[in-house]
């Protein structure tokens, strides 16, 4: 074995350490979490958040008024509530997940530091493998799979270093990339390798990595249709005079407003589908040097057109009046459901020119 083909399987063996790394402190991320959402349903402020917030948004409904010098009274500019959808309810964001208490968010903290280790070595781990091959690292399933959660994470922080109220995701962050990285270690896993030559390409770097991208960030937008869901019914049946379980109540009253989930999903793919748009338009362009023509119906061409006019429905569906809401958010989890199957399923159980899932 010579020097380089050593260096090689060196470097290859320190990536798959680091990824295993990774799913340890991603594990201690995952229980800071869960001790964060325990610690925040103890509190009171968890419990009674809402209808506070709600109480004081009744009594400040009416605009104050503000004497100012020279005896002039001057109104204060109301809160503007966008509503996503006609009829939506006026309801107040929750405390978060760790229900206004000092120790839930002491636990939140740690799980978000935790996170960002995990990340950091996750990373570390995608990086290594790319040297180890001297390529990109996302030539087959495995490859694509610890790239997409580090993605999806990496997404995630950049979301909470803008200061954006998204640390809610964390908890189901963590749990499905706990499950990705298992699956990747265990089934998907396959030695660092060249390339078949259809891959011996820049295009290579550029629309998988932007599939990559979208996917991640159309991760979180599912992850936020499905709270809607279950946050939208919580809200219907207090709306209706019902009484929900004290489970129930103690996790949805601290998430943000159905109204608030909702507008978050839709920002988010709405902001992802022209990316998604230029995957396709890339892939094609890379099927016209590689093959000779730059649609082929290929399985793995159908089903990327099938999440693309799907998504398309979605934002078409959040631009008419009667398809807003619940309507609206299952199609969004149509069109990820279908972004799932192009990836595991037309991968995995279905045979073209994209077969490359070196399982």
């Amino acid at each position: 074995m010579n020097l380089a083909a050593a260096t090689n399987e060196s470097l290859a063996e320190a990536s798959n350490v680091l990824i295993y790394s990774s799913m340890a402190v991603y594990t201690l991320a995952f229980f800071a979490h869960i001790a964060e959402w325990v610690f925040g349903s103890r509190s009171k402020v968890g419990r009674t958040a809402a209808a506070l917030s709600a109480s004081s948004a009744t009594a400040s409904a009416a605009p104050a008024v503000k004497a100012q010098a020279g005896g002039t009274a001057v109104l204060e500019r109301p809160e503007v509530v966008t509503r996503s959808a006609a009829g939506t309810r006026d309801v107040p964001d929750g405390p978060g997940a760790a229900g206004g208490t000092f120790k839930g968010d002491l636990y939140g903290r740690i799980a978000v530091s935790l996170t960002v280790v995990a990340f950091l070595v996750e990373a570390g781990g995608v990086i290594t493998r790319a040297l180890s091959v001297q390529r990109a690292p996302w030539a087959n399933m495995y490859e694509f799979s610890i790239t997409f959660s580090t993605v999806a994470v990496g997404s995630y922080l950049v979301l909470l270093a803008l200061k954006k109220n998204v640390r809610w995701i964390g908890l189901p962050l963590v749990t499905t990339v706990l499950l990705d990285l298992g699956i990747a270690v265990t089934t998907l896993y396959t030695d660092s390798d060249q390339l078949v030559p259809a891959l011996h390409s820049y295009w290579l770097w550029i629309h998988v990595s932007t599939a990559i991208l979208c996917g991640a960030v159309f991760y979180l937008g599912a992850v936020g249709t499905i709270l809607y869901l279950f946050r939208d019914s919580y809200e219907n049946k207090l709306a209706s005079g019902g009484t929900p379980g004290k489970f129930a109540s103690s996790v949805m009253e601290r998430l943000p407003s159905a109204s608030s989930l909702d507008k978050f999903s839709y920002r988010i793919n709405a902001a992802v589908f022209p990316l998604w748009t230029f995957t396709i338009i890339a892939g094609a362009i890379w099927a016209g040097d590689a093959w000779g023509r730059y649609w082929g119906w290929d399985p793995k061409e159908v089903w990327s057109f099938i999440t693309w006019v799907a998504y398309a429905a979605y934002l078409h569906a959040r631009a008419t009046a009667g398809w807003k809401g619940r309507k609206a958010a299952y199609l969004a989890l149509l069109a990820f459901a279908c972004w799932l199957f192009n990836y595991y399923g037309v991968n995995i159980f279905v045979s073209g020119l994209h077969s490359y899932a070196g399982v």
